[in-house]
């Protein structure tokens, strides 16, 4: 009877002589010359072991022979050292082997559909998640998910060490505007009513600071029905937390600290204390995003007082209007042929722009561009300094609304950088950007909307402009941003029933409204609440920059694709009639198009 002693990838030259019992996958088997073999797997990693007439019996060696890749065994034996000249540098156990005494066939193996010793995960992505239970054994796959076993535990420490509670938020609750669309759950026991998966536990938090909690915190799972990409799942987990009598300055502390706790004890590496900062206007000025990249410079110019007043009446006239003239310099791109630079013009109107104006300013130190003859030498001379350009950099502008150049050009210099290698071998790179505008006018609905959520609080110094000139108050909100991608954000809080109703005012809920969805907060509002703030960090999406791999699909066990489906278990899918019957709900027929 078999009885696992050792992990396969824990076994080592001090090792040698003892006997073991390991249990593991039949990762690969080869056949030498009357000698068998097999790379071991489990967990922990992989051994190799031999069946060797002169140590096995010939039932065991015989049973060897019919091994396959992903059958499950269980072998005895004894560790040797290999050979000399035999050793597998690549393995952490390459300096031993185990001769196996006995073989137990735990389980036998179909022929995968998708190969599981393969380092490499070039499988297209539909195969893998149709047999992700045979994908998720890949060691590389699995080095993700101890990664993110290993996070959670840093957090968790981490925030049990500054006095931290740990509180579940429920997963049933009511549907709430001011957000991305909800996912529903119909009600048995209340036929036509539903309840909502949360989006966030944000009403909860701040009823649990209302609660006198003080220091909550959770890894919580969280839902939102909205279009999907690389970094978006329509079911996530956040790392969420929420203080009370704090300031915005003694959040980003807390969260600093835990930041370079989890990159110090994952990747060796020391932040700067403090991580540097950006205000939101700050960053779209410079870079064209409220998440920046600065892991490369490239930053945008603001070239309209040099342009005002030239022939070229497509600055010109663009200045005089209230536009801006704003561009960059791309590193050697002086040296594009011209077909490049007219893809780059095309991207440029796919962005939003009218067209994109050019300049080489070559090796040499010429210009040569369409339009130099648009402006005096001196002028030229002084665009070439205010772009900081260099001999062999490419210019580019955009000239339209400050919205419209900042969003084309803060897109086309990240796909640039990504184009030009800029970005090889940079160490991550983390940052706040604070400061985001509390609202802004939505055209289609014709209101404002919050830019977070209906309760971020105002900056102090702003709040007057609330009634005045709404869309320039400035919020209380930060948003830590690693190599141009929101890891998380924040806010400090209305904690004033009075500023909450004018808030909700100026969303254009009405104070019916508002109690129909938040009348329990606003209740609760009525009995004393500390000044709270609170962080949540997108724990999918920080374990995918940590890890350095492409999508937040290969950090969640079981993914959904980007139509929202799940390959293994072809959810969503109809459901009996008598359930739909049980929650009152009929399926109107589908109208053929």
């Amino acid at each position: 009877m078999w009885k696992r002693t050792d992990k396969c990838g824990e076994l080592r030259e001090q090792d040698v002589g003892r006997q073991v019992t390991l249990c593991g996958w039949v990762h690969r088997r080869r056949d030498h010359g009357g000698v068998i073999f097999v790379d071991l797997r489990d967990r922990s990693g992989l051994v190799q072991i031999v069946f060797n007439p002169a140590d096995c019996s010939e039932e065991t060696f015989g049973l060897a022979e019919t091994l396959r890749s992903e059958f499950v065994v269980a072998v005895s034996g004894e560790v040797r050292r290999r050979l000399e000249g035999m050793e597998n540098p690549r393995l952490a156990t390459g300096k031993i082997e185990v001769f196996v005494q006995e073989l137990n066939v735990l389980s036998a193996a179909a022929t995968p559909p998708i190969s599981v010793e393969d380092e490499r995960i070039d499988v297209d992505e539909a195969m893998r998640l149709r047999y992700r239970f045979l994908d998720l054994r890949r060691p590389q796959v699995q080095r993700v998910f101890a990664l993110r076993h290993r996070v959670a535990q840093l957090v968790r420490r981490y925030l049990d060490e500054q006095g931290f509670w740990e509180v579940e938020t429920p997963m049933l609750t009511r549907s709430t505007p001011e957000g991305a669309r909800d996912f529903l759950v119909p009600s048995r026991l209340q036929p036509g009513e539903f309840y909502a998966l949360p989006q966030s536990p944000q009403l909860f938090k701040q009823l649990l600071m209302v609660s006198g909690f003080e220091k909550y915190f959770q890894i919580v799972r969280c839902f939102r029905d909205e279009d999907l990409r690389a970094d978006r799942q329509p079911e996530f987990t956040q790392i969420d937390l929420e203080l009370s009598f704090v300031t915005r300055e003694d959040v980003i502390q807390v969260i600093e600290g835990l930041v370079r706790e989890v990159v110090r004890q994952v990747k060796g590496e020391e932040l700067p204390d403090p991580l540097p900062r950006l205000t939101y206007a700050e960053a779209m000025d410079r870079y064209g995003s409220d998440k920046p990249d600065l892991r490369f410079g490239m930053e945008l110019r603001n070239v309209s007082d040099l342009v005002k007043d030239s022939d070229f009446q497509v600055f010109s006239k663009v200045v005089s209007s209230g536009g801006v003239v704003k561009g960059l310099a791309v590193p050697t791109g002086a040296s594009f042929a011209r077909s490049r630079i007219d893809g780059l013009t095309k991207r440029a109107t796919e962005l939003g722009a009218k067209g994109l104006a050019w300049m080489q300013y070559t090796a040499e130190g010429e210009i040569k561009s369409p339009i130099a003859k648009f402006f005096s030498a001196d002028v030229l001379q002084q665009i070439i300094a205010r772009m900081e350009a260099k001999p062999g950099d490419l210019l580019i502008w955009v000239a339209d609304t400050p919205a419209v150049a900042n969003q084309v050009l803060g897109q086309l210099r990240v796909e640039l950088a990504g184009e030009l290698g800029l970005l090889e071998g940079k160490a991550d790179y983390y940052l706040w950007v604070v400061e985001f505008p509390l609202v802004e006018y939505d055209e289609e609905e014709g209101r404002y909307v919050a830019v977070h959520h209906p309760f971020t609080a105002p900056l102090e110094e702003d709040t007057e402009l609330l009634t005045t000139e709404p869309g320039r108050v400035r919020s209380a909100a930060y948003d830590l941003v690693c190599n141009g991608m929101e890891v998380g954000g924040g806010s400090i809080r209305i904690h004033d029933r009075q500023l909450q109703q004018q808030m909700f005012e100026l969303l254009g809920i009405s104070p019916e409204a508002a109690e129909e969805k938040f009348g329990f907060l606003l209740e609760a509002f009525r009995y004393g609440v500390p000044p709270h703030g609170g962080f949540a960090f997108g724990f999918d999406r920080w374990i995918m920059l940590l890890a350095g791999v492409d999508s937040i699909r290969e950090c969640i066990a079981f993914p959904k694709t980007q139509r929202g489906t799940c390959l293994l278990t072809k959810a969503p899918s109809a459901v009996a009639p008598k359930q739909l019957e049980e929650v009152g709900i009929r399926i109107a027929p589908r109208v053929k198009s």
